[in-house]
This record gives C-alpha cells, structure tokens and sequence, in this order.
C-alpha cells in the first residue's frame, strides 16, 4: 500500500499507527503534529484514506461486466454516467465551494436548503479512508495518542512542554449539512491533559475508549456550568471487552505489590505524583500523601531492583493486578455452569433440544477448565425436573425424576454437580441421549421457577453461571405467568406497564442469586408470547444477558446455526466471576445513578455474580463541588475472580482536563458516549413512568443543548435564527437520536409484540457503544456498483464500501444493497435487477424466481458472488460479542412486513408517525426558535 508522503507538502511526513489503524502526519521542524492530511492550498485534491490506495481509473477495470444495456449502473462501479454516485467526492467538492467554509454566520443558508442538500449530498473530505478496510472498522478507534515515536507527539502530550492547547470549536449548520455515516468511526475529541499531568510518556497512559469514555472528554469545573451546556455528564463502561488477534493485551502485574491511596483507596496509576525522593507518592484524586511499598522498587521474578518505571501500572490505564488473600472473602471458586433445558412438547418438536445438546457437546472443550476445577450439571424440565446423575469414571447416567415442583428439593446429595474433566464420558453419553429421551414426550408446559430453585440449590454454595432455555411460557409453580399481550394497551400509555415483570419472583429470586454469586442467563425461544420482560428481568440483575429467538426452528439451518453459534460462544466466553465493580472519581464529582446489568449493593457498590466480556454499563456523573484541579481522573475498579480460579483486580484510569469555557465543553463533547448513555436513560425511563416520557425526555435533551449552543455559541443569542447550529464534533447527534427514538425498544407504534419491545430494551442497556452505535444507526451498502476493492481483502483485512445515508432514496431499481444493524442483515434488490447479477450472486435465472426471506447467500464460482460474501462475513465477524446475525433477502415487491422490517432501518425517511430526518430538523429549529411556546 503506497504511502501519502509523496502529495504532502515539503517538510512533512506520515507515519502508519497500528493502534488508530490511520496515518499520523508530523512536521518535524516545528513538533507539530496532526491526524488530518495538511494542505498546502485549499484546492488541494481531497485524501483518499491512508488504508487504501486511491480507487483505479475506470479503465483499468478489463473485466467490467454491463448488467443491462442502457443502465447506468455497472457491475463493478465506474463513474460512467453517475452523477449521483457517492463516492464521486471529489466533484461534489467543487460544485459545494460553500459548504466548506468552516466560519459560521448566523442566516446563512445554503440555496434550496437542506432538501436541495438531500438530491445531491455534499459529503467534505474524509478523514477516515474512503473505503475502509481496517480490520478495527465500526468499533471505537484507539485513542490518541497513538503508538508513535514520542518526540511526534507534542500536540497530544502537553505534560511534554507544550502548555495545554484548548479544543478548536467549529460550528456547522445542520440544514446544510446532511449526516456524513463516515463520521460514526471517528475517534472521539482529543484528550488535551496539562503540562506534567502524567508520569510516563507512554501512548496507553489513558484509557482507551473502547473500555471507558467520558460523554466530554474537558470536564466543566462547575455544576452551573455543565448545566448550561446541557450535555448529560456520563461514563460508558465496558470493563472487559474482548482483546481480538493483534490489540494490545491487558497487562498482569503479578508480584501482589498493591499500592492504594490510604483515604480514598485509589490505585496507582499514571497520574499520581512521587514525592520525598521518591519514597512518597502523592493521589491524583485526594491529593493524600502516601508511602511507596518497599517491594515496589523489586522485581520479584529475578529476585533483584527493579525499574519503578517500567512498572505497568504507571504506564498503563488498564492493567489487572493478582490479588492478595486480603482482597478474598473465601478461596476463589471455580467456574460452575447449570444448564436447565425445557423438554417440553413445543421445545422438542422446534429442534431446540437437539440444537443444545449438540452444541454443549461440541463445546465441551472450549468451556473454561484450565484449572480443571470447572463443575457442570445439566437438568431438564417440562412440568417436571428432571436430574442427572453422573457417576466420575463411568460412561452412565441416571435420571432422577421431581414431580413435586410446589417444593422442589435435590434427590441426590452427590453427582448431579459434577466435575467436568472427571465426569467427562457420562456427560457426553448423556447430551448424545437426552434428545432420544424426550422426543416423544407431549408435555406442554413449563416449570422455570422451580427449575431455577433447583439449579440455586444445586450451586448456591459456591455461585456461577445458571443457563436457562425455554421454548414457552413459564406456567407451572414459582414465577408462574399468564398471557397479558394486549393489543389494545398496545401504542397506549397502559403499554409501559407489559415492560415491568409481572410477577416480584423474578426480581427477589435475582437478588438472592446476586447474594449467592449466581448469575443467570436466558434463551428464549417461544413462537407465541414468553414475557421476555418478566424473564429478562433474572439476567438484568445478575450481570448476565438475555438472548431470544422468536418462532425458532431448527428445520431451518438458518436459525440452528445463529442459535448454536452464539450458544457456544456464551459456552467458550471467559468469565469475570464473583465480582464487585466500583468507580472513583476526582474530589468534587459523584457516581449518581447507575444504568446495566447488575445489582446495586450499596450506595456506588455493584454486585456481579458473573461478568460477560463485552458488556457495557453507563454511569452519569454530578459536579457537587467547584473542580480547582486542573484535570480529574476517573477510575474504575473490577474485583473479581477469573476462570482459572485466580483473584484479580482490573483497574481502569480515564484522565480528563477541567476547563472553565463552555465552547471547549462543546469541542470535547463524545456523540457516542452520549447517545449510549441517552438510550440508557430512555429504557429506564420507559420502565419508571411512560414510553412516550422516554421519548419526550430523549427529544428535550436535545432541543436543550442545541438550544444552549445557539444561546452560548452563535451570534443570534436568543433571537430566531435561519440556521441549526451545532458544534462539528455533536454533527451526528441528531440522526443517533432520531435512530434511538425509531428503534424498536422506545418507537411510538402500536404494532411491537410486547416480547420484541423487551428484548431491544435489553440490547440497548447491555450493548458496547461499538455494538449499540449500529443498532440505532444502521449501516447501508450499496453493492451492485461498489469500488472494485471493496468484498476484496487488503493489507488489513476485507475491504468495506464506504457507507450511505441513510435514506431509501439511495436505492435504485435494479440495485443490490446491504442493510445491517447488528442484529440482521437485510440484502435488498431492486425489482429491475438483471438476470446476471441474480445469477451471480444468487444462483437463479431471473429476479421473479427469488425468493425472499431468511436464507444463507450461496458462495458462487465468481468474483462478485465471492465479494459479497466475504462482506457479510467481515459484517458478522467484525464487532465484538457474540451474535450472529440473520441474513434475509428483501425483494423490492417482496413481502410488506420483510420490506418495511428492512426500510425501517433507514431511519432518515418518515415511517407511519414518525418524521423523516429532515422534518425532524426542521423540528427541532422550530423548538429551538421557540415556535410553539417550547
């Protein structure tokens, strides 16, 4: 891949960071140093991206293939005729001089306003590569400063004596300025910390933010202030997501040598002082002094002095410690899983019992068991249990059968919990028969409550993970529920309240397993109503996750593989058990409320029997008192214990600056972090009061701040103005807003079966930012005509198109387009696709004999076939977490319910009552004018 350095200007140079997958660019005679390409003149031709090469000529591309003659569209993207194309930025730059002015001037707009914008959509110069293909690409970009020679990185390190530079504020014109999806992968606002606010030089002194970020990363110094701003002050916290091939691992700091603050029991970290020579180290957050241990100098491995320095708790913001016998209450236990599968009749015939089975069985050897400590029992229910006794050493297994489920008791003291390295061979033989056992049987109904009793009684003493399947809706005993789906309550302000468990067991069951370290996780599988908000509410206050798959049938391969993949990554999933989190904050800030998947024990201390890896919590955050400092840190700490039965505590430390300026609490604010915390917000809102009160609340805060910017920022001030201003940094805040009032767990409709509703609830408050982003603002794909590098794989990996707006008019007749949310992926093509491209990617003569619904996409002896599916698998592989998206194929005349279930993803045009996003603009100019006495 060539490099830029050729087209810079004379004295500059590009250096590739691995971290931010970008080019940092650098002119070594002044120090200074920058992310975007420097210019020489404004007419400088716009960057390509440093991830690729620029896109070939048109005619280099021997092999392009015309799907019809007359179409404008080829196959394999050219330019010929496409005045519409998105990619062809270059020319739109120049016919939109205007809209690159970077000064704001009140009135100003830009002729036929925003839906002039909408038919030819000027996107700016990207600073991300036009066609992605970093293998990072949709997650969080690695915070700056990147891995670069550090004499590069002045600007980014102002302790190194440059005094710290405030954040540059420009303001843009939403009516003027369509949503850029590009903008979505940028890394947040540059930290900017003081002269000498950190120890070490090191480029992973601060957090990144795909574990910990702050919805502004320059915290107000007063509450007054904040409040001004409107901006919610929060932390989006995912302690341990996953650390794919080639990212940095989390450092281990082995030698027990842990040093706390005496007062406010602060770890070390990179932001503390020493002080006294050394023998003293002063706490970055309460100022305490406090003594260095005396084994902090050793290094205990080679028995001899060590270098403080090197240390990976002064140069790392996330680092885990090996804990001491003083941080165990008991000896760390072993990882324990309880797997209760439902036999009823309707679990049986759907194929979900021979799908677990069979997964379990294939994943026995991805189970956590280093240690070989790893206990697994498996009981089955229907109104009934039924136990399994497996005997160490032998190949057999009995059944112990407890009809009585009023009062359920273990008919066996020993062997229904057993060992899973010593009770290896029955086990197998068991998860080989259970199937058998069962395929006759025409119980319907089902006993959760007291299967759940059973499997807290089986590990209460020593806690892990309860793994519940279910196929209907729990009827029988303990926690037993009826049917309230009620479509009339449906789209009513009465409809919030099938958003709440039914019945108290659910919650006072959660609370004792979360006593008893046990967490709890759900699949469910019913094709009628389940209650998945009553159900839900068991994994929501025990730290585990909720997973549901209406109508499931394992006769469709489709919904065994989703099922059966993410089954067994939950299986394999290394888990953080017994744990306790509890984040510390700087003097004058609070942790006030708390949004996720766990139970709160105290006032700021939450309880997690067993922590998923890549699950995300929200925190919003007070200012109780004036901040003097002139940066806080944030930390947040994990005690808990890992699979292979060891003590540990991860640690991670977010350092922000203070400032006294509202426009640089503007400049530092994370759109992200924001909408991920809004949308932890609505949920909780929608549960304590109305939907419609979630929805109202999410809008208010967004007329808030846009009107505190105008008032603040703008030269109208209070007056009525012709523009919608708002900050370059917050551009991508109204459509993420848009798309979270859109998205099925808030949406204004009466047509969402309670259980779906429930379920997306339970995405948005456990999702990472990188996950949820997506899941309100879907990604769009043309693929009929995208570059020839995209569906091919590069330096880093699949090569992405560059994604659309999101809006149908993007889509053409005879276009094929890729529509994913995380969750699905929808293929569209268009009613006048030519019989070649239906050939090619789907194997079949024509587009009339397509047929539309959930499918897996063939893998054809062609290129195009062959791109198209490298990028539903990059799609699939990319994020992190475990879900496997369903694939379906959407014809433009198709099904009505498939194709609105797919247009409702382009969430920038209208549905039913629900305004497209320029009404919604328009909107909120009119509320932030103050039309309507708003």
């Amino acid at each position: 891949m060539a490099s830029p350095s050729q087209q810079l200007p004379p004295g500059w140079a590009a250096e590739w960071d691995p971290t931010t997958q970008r080019y940092l660019f650098t002119e070594p005679s002044t120090g200074r140093s920058q992310w975007e390409v420097p210019t020489p003149t404004p007419a400088t031709l716009i960057d390509h991206g440093p991830s690729v090469s620029p896109p070939l000529p048109a005619t280099h591309h021997t092999k392009r293939r015309q799907y019809a003659a007359g179409q404008t569209q080829a196959y394999y993207g050219t330019n010929d005729g496409l005045g519409d194309q998105y990619g062809t930025l270059g020319v739109q730059q120049q016919q939109h001089p205007a809209a690159t002015a970077q000064l704001f001037t009140p009135g100003l707009a830009a002729e036929g306003g925003f839906a002039g914008q909408q038919q030819v959509p000027y996107y700016p110069p990207p600073q991300e590569p036009q066609y992605i293909n970093a293998p990072g690409f949709g997650q969080e970009p690695a915070y700056h400063p990147p891995n670069a020679p550090i004499h590069h990185l002045t600007d980014q390190f102002g302790q190194m004596g440059m005094g710290q530079k405030p954040l540059h504020l420009q303001t843009t014109n939403l009516l003027t300025s369509p949503p850029d999806p590009r903008e979505l992968i940028h890394p947040p606002p540059e930290i900017r910390l003081p002269p000498n606010a950190c120890i070490t030089s090191s480029p992973f002194a601060n957090a990144d933010p795909s574990y910990q970020r702050c919805t502004v990363n320059a915290i107000p110094t007063t509450s007054s202030l904040l409040n001004k701003s409107k901006i919610p002050l929060g932390l989006v916290i995912t302690p341990y997501r996953t650390v794919k091939e080639g990212e940095q691992q989390v450092p281990v700091v082995t030698d027990t040598v842990i040093a706390r603050c005496r007062r406010c029991r602060t770890y070390i970290n990179p932001y503390v002082q020493f002080i006294d020579n050394g023998n003293r180290w002063r706490c970055c957050m309460c100022s305490m002094s406090n003594e260095v241990p005396q084994l902090f100098d050793w290094d205990q491995t080679r028995n001899q002095p060590g270098d403080r320095w090197a240390r990976d708790e002064l140069n790392h913001s996330v680092v885990e410690f090996v804990a001491p016998t003083e941080y165990m209450v008991r000896p760390p236990q072993p990882a324990v899983y309880v797997i209760l599968i439902d036999v009823s009749h309707t679990a049986v015939q759907s194929g979900m019992v021979a799908t677990a089975t069979r997964t379990i069985l294939e994943n026995l050897d991805r189970i956590p068991n280093d240690d070989e400590r790893t206990k697994v029992a498996i009981i089955a229910y229907d109104t009934s249990l039924y136990f399994f006794s497996m005997p160490p050493g032998t190949t057999e297994s009995t059944m112990l059968v407890v009809s009585d489920v009023d009062d359920v008791f273990l008919p066996k003291p020993t062997d229904l919990l057993v060992n899973l390295t010593e009770a290896r061979q029955s086990l197998e033989s068991l998860l080989g028969r259970i199937n058998d056992m069962f395929q006759d049987n025409h119980t319907i109904g089902s006993a959760i409550g007291p299967a759940l009793q059973a499997g807290f009684k089986l590990m209460a003493p020593i806690g892990g993970k309860i793994i519940v399947l279910s196929s209907s809706l729990p009827n029988i005993g303990a926690g037993a529920l009826k049917n309230r789906e009620d479509l009339k309550v449906l789209g009513t302000s009465k409809e919030s309240g099938l958003l709440q468990a039914a019945s108290p067991f659910y919650k006072t069951f959660a609370i004792e397993c979360s006593r008893a370290q046990v967490s709890v996780d759900m699949f469910l599988f019913s094709a009628a109503y389940q209650d998945v908000a009553s159900l839900a509410c068991l994994p929501h206050y025990t730290s585990g996750q909720t997973y549901f798959y209406p109508a499931f049938n394992a006769a469709r391969s489709e919904d065994a593989i989703k099922f059966a993949h993410e089954f067994g990554e939950v299986l394999a999933m290394p888990i953080m058990l017994e744990a306790v989190m509890r984040v510390r904050a700087s003097k004058g800030l609070r942790m006030a409320s708390f949004h996720g998947n766990f139970f709160v024990r105290s006032t700021d201390l939450l309880a997690m029997p067993a922590v998923p890896t890549d699950q995300s919590y929200a925190i919003e955050i007070q200012i109780e008192d004036t901040l003097t400092q002139p940066f806080v840190v944030l930390q947040t700490a994990v005690l808990h214990t890992t699979c292979q039965g060891e003590r540990r505590i991860r640690v991670i430390t977010l350092a922000l600056p203070t400032t006294s300026s509202l426009s640089e609490v503007f400049a530092s604010a994370d759109q992200v972090a924001i909408a991920t915390l809004l949308a932890n917000k609505a949920v909780e809102r929608s549960l304590t009061h109305k939907l419609e009160d979630a929805r109202d609340a999410v809008h208010q805060r967004l007329v808030e701040v846009l009107s505190s910017y105008k008032s603040s920022m703008t030269s109208a001030g209070a007056g009525a103005n012709a523009q919608l201003a708002i900050s370059e940094n917050l551009k991508m805040l109204p459509v993420l807003v848009l798309g979270l009032l859109k998205n099925v767990g808030i949406r204004q409709s009466a047509q969402i079966p309670p259980d779906l509703r429930a379920y997306a609830q339970a995405l948005l408050t456990s999702l990472p930012s990188q996950t949820l982003i997506p899941y309100i603002h879907p990604t769009f794909y043309s693929l009929h005509n995208m570059p020839p590098e995209a569906g091919t794989v590069g330096e880093q990996g699949v090569t992405l198109p560059t994604p659309l707006p999101l809006t149908s008019e993007r889509l053409e007749r005879h276009g094929l387009y890729l529509i994913e949310d995380g969750q699905t992926i929808f293929l569209w093509i268009g009613r006048d696709a030519v019989p070649r491209l239906v050939m090619d990617v789907f194997n079949l003569p024509n587009y009339e004999v397509l047929r539309g619904g959930k499918t897996t996409l063939p893998v054809l002896d062609n290129e195009f076939s062959q791109r198209v599916n490298a990028i539903i698998q990059k799609t699939r592989e990319m994020r992190r977490g475990v879900y496997y998206p369903h694939l379906y194929v959407v014809k433009e005349d198709g099904e009505p319910p498939l194709r609105l279930w797919a247009l409702s993803c382009l969430i920038q045009d209208r549905a039913d009552v629900l305004p497209s996003y320029q009404q919604f603009i328009g909107q909120l100019k009119d509320k932030v004018n103050g039309a309507n006495n708003y």
